[in-house]
């Protein structure tokens, strides 16, 4: 009796692991539905595309010394928050992504991609980290990757910001009003290594003022103290030395020429010193678009230049610069702010009276389709396709601009009844021979 009480058990999701449903199936949380997803990854195709970046794709699972190298030891990520592995096959240490950038340089060493010059690239899939589950943050996560490897120039970095921006502008966000941009710069190394100094002295200084995590970090990393969420060392923390203040000629230029970029298409930003992202590979510009809108959880978008990773993964050395976003956030604010989506109803539906010749039905529909139009054709069961008032309520419920009704009396002449389901208008005969003809009728909005 117990063994076949724990065979009708029912098996959940992975805490922070979340389905993705159709529309049409009710759920009780507030997670995006799948047309939403494909009405942003097809915004994001369109509006990648107008900037000429392909589209690649990396493995889920990578060796553990990739991210380990290439995030750095002493981050939340590696020491909190990575899925690793032993392989029982051959013992090698194995991590489920923690993010794309890594996975994406190391492909580009591997095939050696940058020796014909510079390239533009994009990916988007699942990622993973170890950490508590809450609005619009979770285990397994979702993330839109953009890379520029290869351009040293600030060109680049305003281009990734700016690119941004139109994919905000294509999805119905105000910058400025929904998302706002931060910026900064982190210099380069040796200028980050002074300014490190002059840091461990300050909170040297404080040691009884700062945490557990910061007090820790303190030799290792100090960098990622000023980043710190904790409201006791605010005050602390602003009053630290700044980075801007140890930058050389060279960074206050790039920095200078990425700002009268985005001043020159009147871009507002908001220079922010505190701004040092969560990786240790970042150099000169980095920046994130945040929001007020999802309490705590302000980062939206975020990236920068990284100059010397290819190198510090094992490649010849290039400049390269990125940004990632978290794709369930961003369409959590989306659903937050009720901004319009464009629906994923079909544009008709197929009531088909019972004891209708089914081929003519699914030629027509075949060649509708063939057009453009998306039609969903009712489906009967083991007793037929249900009464014609059942299959207006289906029709009804699709979303689906029109019925195509095929009668009887419709189809002894060779033609298909084009009834209005939304506004007003009048039912038409259309001819059953030549569907192509009138298929532009039904794709209008």
């Amino acid at each position: 009796m117990a063994e076949q009480k724990a065979k009708a058990a029912v098996l959940a999701a992975v805490k922070g692991m979340n389905d993705i449903l159709p529309p049409s199936v009710p759920r009780t949380d507030r997670l995006p539905d799948s047309a939403l997803w494909q009405w942003f990854e097809t915004t994001v195709r369109s509006v990648l595309g107008r900037y000429g970046y392909q589209y690649l794709l990396t493995p889920i699972v990578e060796p553990t010394a990739l991210f380990v190298r290439g995030l750095g030891e002493v981050t939340d990520i590696v020491e909190k928050e990575m899925y690793s592995f032993v392989d029982s096959m051959n013992g090698d240490k194995l991590t489920l992504r923690p993010e794309a950038t890594a996975g994406i340089v190391r492909a580009m060493i591997e095939h050696n991609a940058l020796y014909n010059g510079p390239l533009r690239i994009w990916t988007l899939g699942p990622m993973f980290r170890h950490e508590r589950p809450q609005k619009g943050r979770y285990r397994q996560f979702h993330q839109l990757d953009v890379e520029a490897l290869g351009f040293a120039g600030p060109d680049v970095d305003a281009e990734m910001i700016l690119m941004a921006r139109a994919l905000w502008r294509e999805l119905g966000l105000v910058e400025g009003r929904h998302v706002r941009l931060e910026l900064n710069s982190l210099g380069q190394p040796e200028e980050r290594r002074a300014h490190r100094e002059a840091l461990v002295r300050y909170f040297e200084q404080h040691a009884d003022a700062l945490d557990a995590d910061s007090k820790r970090r303190l030799h290792s990393n100090p960098l990622r103290i000023l980043d710190s969420k904790n409201e006791a060392m605010q005050a602390l923390i602003e009053a630290a030395p700044k980075l801007m203040d140890f930058l050389g000629a060279d960074s206050l230029a790039h920095f200078d020429a990425v700002r009268a970029m985005l001043d020159a298409v009147g871009l507002e930003y908001r220079v922010n010193p505190r701004l040092v992202r969560g990786m240790d590979y970042y150099n000169l510009t980095v920046f994130e678009w945040v929001t007020d809108q999802l309490g705590s959880q302000g980062t939206v978008c975020g990236g920068g230049r990284y100059d010397g990773l290819i190198e510090q993964l094992g490649g010849k050395p290039a400049p390269a610069v990125g940004f990632g976003l978290g794709i369930e956030r961003l369409l959590l604010l989306i659903q937050e702010l009720g901004l319009p989506v464009p629906g994923a109803a079909p544009h008709a539906y197929a009531v088909v009276p019972p004891g209708t010749p089914l081929p003519q039905v699914v030629a027509a529909l075949e060649a509708l389709r063939a057009a453009g139009v998306s039609v969903l054709q009712h489906a009967g069961g083991k007793d037929g396709p249900g009464s014609m008032k059942s299959q207006f309520k289906r029709a009804d419920a699709s979303g689906a601009r029109y019925a195509l009704v095929f009668g009887e009396t419709e189809l002894a002449q060779g033609m298909v009844a084009v009834k209005p389901l939304r506004g007003e208008g009048e039912q038409v005969l259309r001819p059953l021979a030549a569907p192509t003809g009138w298929a532009a009728e039904l794709l209008r909005a």
